[in-house]
């Protein structure tokens, strides 16, 4: 309560103890604020102030923050240190810091944030003109404040904003010394000093295009903003150049520039195709850069670019994260990162404000409990305060990748908590992964089967400078670290970026029209010359079973007989298996390359039936995985983790089911059954709902998989593999049976 009450009272009290100068009145002002601020929203916004809480709340907090920060005072170290190092984390802090003490400028009219932004300002302005290029050598495009040009340009978008803030406040000569020692040459810098780092079609060169573009729009600089909107004019780039990523910076005839980083990455479904994490860390120098170029530059109308393609990927993105919002580790994702962060409360208050004022967004707004303090994040707080907000519902969704949708994608099917996501994109740009149609599944936003995600400790210095380690690519890209097939213990396209960039794999089938049977399938042709997959998933709600649960059919054709290698990452403890296994007495990896080496073989078995079922207990859930056997395949318990002097990697386990054969099906049921309490120590429907599973037929057009449940019923699905249409009839006897049904597949009780 006291803190609300000195709130209120600096509102009341700032502009009357102030130190004034008539320059510094916003009223008086012939254009500035207009990026993210307008003035038009400045007086709005003190209009609504004491009645709009969560924004009221928000400015709260932010002017705690910076006057904290303004008592400890101003610091512009010499650049020394890798990400989380103190220099780095220092500088990261004062671009942040900026960004709100303008703000805080515009809103409360209090000279102190003013002061405060020009004079760190013109502390960079002083060290900028002869600060040499950063001493960490890691980066191809080494910046000058940060080790990378990267963190160079999201200094300079977050700066671009203040520096507007205080614009009409600064005189002349204030305005010339910053723009002439400061944000010409860094816009330079940035640019045309590293052409490698700007004209790319990456995340890395939208915040640079964002960057040269937003400080282009404040000193109304048309050539700048040329610049950042379509890239440097120049013929001087190596055609096919690598960066340390493994990504390539232009090839000849390709687009770039902002408008080219809409038009590459971005489907027509809003999906970015270098995954959600990164899709997350794009959003805000896309959504920023969009507002104020719809700001300034209306006439081109960016908003509409693409049809609305950027507004569109924020309720995309919202849908490529799991009940608590944790956004799905696809390609190079940190597992955690959610739309709490601060660039998805951008991209939901801009989204929301230009986008038609969705409700559901505003419910999302509420979660994260906080706002833009400008125009948007005001329409925002208007929204939830008159109650508008509706419930975001998720539901089964499958997008698109590539520019045209013609590039795979990723499809999300949803039932009672459960979420598995399939993903048959393509490669990804340079943080894409070898893993072409791969899944990971969730109950209640816990991980059952997991992605790994990438391998790093992002910005913490300790691990490799906060950036990316080695395993990251010995290990977290190669194909054996994820829930799909490896060949003869080689990963997809060799994990050669150039072939992998070439390819994606083809959707053949979506529909979550019927709750009770959603079903995703697709093939890959290239993965293997040679050897054609085709992974179906397919969520079951029926209502013989507890929960729905989840039937997995991966069909390999090849030309030869290969080893082929078929892991589930599980998360939890194991419970019981129906067949034995030994435990070396010696732990060794389970291979030499390619990933392998970073696998423990902690055991060893072969099926003891025709099916295998495995069962463990992850946050009190019980989960059994059920597979149609071949007696001679090995059945392999392993461990991440070999291989890893430095303990980089999470010891996580695996069953991986081994398989030599020319051609093959592995077919498998996931259910969730049960659970247990450590509080009454009762285990209820702890085992499996299943008896038997069987490839009941396979061929090219027809693959069957029947179902027994512990009651004696018979379940079938039935699946069309070579023609998805609803509308084609199709027979087939099995067994003396003979089944009709419409369209692509049919699930039905025999008994």
């Amino acid at each position: 309560m006291m803190k609300f009450a000195k709130f209120f009272l600096l509102l009341i009290l700032v502009s009357s103890c102030s130190e004034k100068k008539e320059k510094s009145t916003p009223e008086n002002d012939s254009g500035h604020p207009n990026l993210i601020l307008t003035q038009q929203g400045v007086k709005d916004i003190r209009a609504n102030l004491g009645s709009i809480p969560i924004f009221d709340k928000t400015l709260e907090n932010t002017i705690e923050e910076v006057d904290a920060e303004i008592e400890l005072g101003i610091e512009v170290p010499i650049p020394k240190h890798l990400s989380g190092g103190y220099t780095h984390e220092r500088h990261k802090r004062n671009f942040l810091i900026l960004q709100k003490a303008g703000v805080l400028f515009q809103i409360l009219e209090d000279e102190k944030y003013a002061i405060y932004v020009r004079d760190m300002l013109m502390a960079y302005a002083k060290l900028y003109p002869n600060l040499p290029i950063h001493p960490q050598t890691r980066s191809y495009a080494r910046g000058k404040i940060f080790w990378q040009c990267l963190n160079d340009s999201n200094w300079l978008v977050y700066t671009s904003q203040a520096y507007d803030c205080i614009y009409e406040w600064l005189s002349k000569e204030e305005r010339d010394t910053l723009e002439n020692d400061l944000f010409i040459p860094f816009a330079n810098f940035i640019s045309e000093g590293n052409p490698q780092f700007f004209n790319r079609v990456h995340n890395h060169s939208t915040w640079g295009n964002v960057a040269v573009g937003m400080i282009a729009l404040v000193m109304d600089n048309d050539d700048l903003l040329e610049r950042a909107l379509n890239g440097l004019k120049t013929d001087n780039l190596e055609v096919g150049m690598k960066d340390n990523d493994g990504g390539f910076i232009k090839v000849e005839g390709q687009k770039v520039g902002f408008l080219a980083n809409i038009d590459e990455p971005f489907s027509p479904d809003g999906y970015y195709t270098e995954g959600p994490y990164y899709q997350r860390y794009a959003m805000y120098p896309f959504l920023i850069f969009a507002e104020a170029l719809h700001n300034v530059k209306p006439e081109l109308n960016i908003f509409d670019y693409k049809e609305g393609v950027l507004l569109k990927s924020v309720n995309t993105l919202i849908n490529l994260s799991d009940a608590d919002g944790e956004f799905f580790p696809l390609n190079d994702g940190q597992k955690g990162m959610s739309y709490y962060s601060r660039e998805l409360v951008t991209a939901v208050d801009i989204a929301y404000h230009f986008g038609g004022n969705n409700a559901e967004l505003l419910s999302i707004a509420k979660k994260q409990d906080c706002v833009l303090l400008d125009d948007s994040g005001l329409a925002v707080a208007l929204g939830i305060k008159e109650g508008k907000e509706k419930l975001f519902e998720k539901k089964s969704i499958n997008l698109s990748d590539g520019p045209n949708g013609d590039q795979g994608g990723v499809g999300i099917l949803r039932s009672e908590g459960l979420e598995l996501v399939f993903k048959y994109a393509a490669q990804g740009l340079s943080h894409g992964h070898y893993d072409k149609l791969s899944f990971s599944l969730y109950e209640n936003g816990e991980e059952v089967i997991q992605d790994y995600g990438l391998a790093r400790f992002v910005n913490i210095e300790q691990k490799g400078g906060g950036n990316y380690l080695k395993e990251n690519k010995t290990w977290a890209k190669q194909t054996i670290a994820h829930n799909t097939i490896t060949q003869n213990e080689v990963s997809h396209f060799g994990g050669e970026y150039k072939v992998g960039s070439k390819h994606h794999s083809e959707l053949h089938l979506y529909d979550d029209t019927n709750p009770q049977v959603q079903i995703v399938s697709a093939k890959e042709t290239n993965a293997y010359p040679g050897t054609q997959l085709h992974r179906t998933f397919a969520i079951i709600d029926d209502e013989d079973f507890e929960k729905p649960f989840v039937v997995d059919i991966m069909n390999v054709t090849s030309e030869s007989e290969n080893q082929y290698d078929f892991p589930y990452y599980y998360l939890g403890q194991l419970m019981k298996t129906n067949f034995e296994y030994t435990v070396p007495s010696v732990l060794v990896p389970l291979g030499k390359s390619n990933g392998y080496e970073h696998l423990w073989k902690e055991a060893e078995g072969k099926p003891a039936s025709d099916n295998t079922t495995f069962s463990w207990l992850n946050h009190g859930n019980f989960y059994t995985l059920t597979t149609a056997a071949d007696a001679e395949d090995d059945l392999i318990l392993a461990r991440i983790g070999a291989k890893d002097p430095e303990f980089n990697l999470r010891r996580e386990p695996a069953l991986i089911i081994r398989r030599n054969a020319k051609n093959t099906t592995f077919a498998s049921v996931i259910e969730s059954h049960g659970n247990y309490s450590t509080v009454s120590e009762f285990a209820v429907n702890a085992y499996s709902n299943i008896v038997s599973l069987k490839v009941a037929y396979n061929n090219d057009n027809y693959t069957a998989i029947q179902i027994e449940d512990v009651n004696g019923k018979l379940k079938m699905l039935l699946l069309a593999n070579s023609n998805s249409s609803n509308n084609n009839e199709h027979k087939l006897e099995i067994a003396n049976n003979e089944y009709k049904w419409v369209g692509p597949f049919t699930y039905i009780t025999i008994n």
